[in-house]
């Protein structure tokens, strides 16, 4: 599959390609946010700071160039408001989002999703994927709201992050 746009946006977010140059502001937004974050995400139960953040932009940049993932920065008005990303699997495509403490609720996620849904499907990918822990309601809110379908659970691989159960459910939704 080829590489997604490396900007996607609808009349409220975009989504742009993390760039070395968003390392202080992606270390102070997620570093901000660690507490909210580390709950669910295990890259920021321990804090986040500049030396997270430099390690995350060297690997997306990585991971990009060799096809695995494609990581990308939430923008609202050209503020970080948080983070998202295309993994590429043997099925298709899952996706994943977070958002900083300050912007959660405001339907930011659910348009991520949608964006780098449409963006999937417009690649080529037969199915696209959400996980998240099965206690994470807001972020199983997301997939619910874009029509996808819950397919089942399955045991998360450790290390987990403190509150989750170590269940994921599993989100589908098949190209159109």
């Amino acid at each position: 599959m080829e590489a997604p746009a490396e900007t996607l946006t609808d009349d409220v977010i975009v989504l742009r390609r993390w760039k070395p140059e968003q390392l202080g502001t992606l270390a102070a937004v997620a570093g901000d946010s660690a507490e909210h974050l580390g709950a669910w995400m295990i890259w920021a139960a321990n804090g986040y700071g500049r030396e997270e953040a430099a390690e995350f932009l060297e690997a997306s940049a990585r991971n990009w160039a060799e096809g695995k993932c494609y990581d990308f920065a939430i923008l609202v008005e050209e503020d970080l408001v948080g983070g998202t990303g295309m993994i590429s699997r043997p099925y298709g495509i899952e996706i994943g989002y977070w958002l900083s403490r300050r912007h959660t609720g405001r339907g930011f996620a659910t348009r991520a999703a949608r964006l780098l849904t449409d963006e999937a499907f417009r690649l080529g990918a037969p199915e696209v994927a959400i996980r998240h822990d099965e206690k994470n309601v807001a972020s199983g809110a997301v997939p619910a709201r874009l029509g996808f379908t819950m397919t089942g659970s399955e045991a998360a691989e450790p290390p987990l992050a403190p509150a989750c159960t170590g269940v994921h459910r599993v989100w589908r939704l098949k190209r159109p």
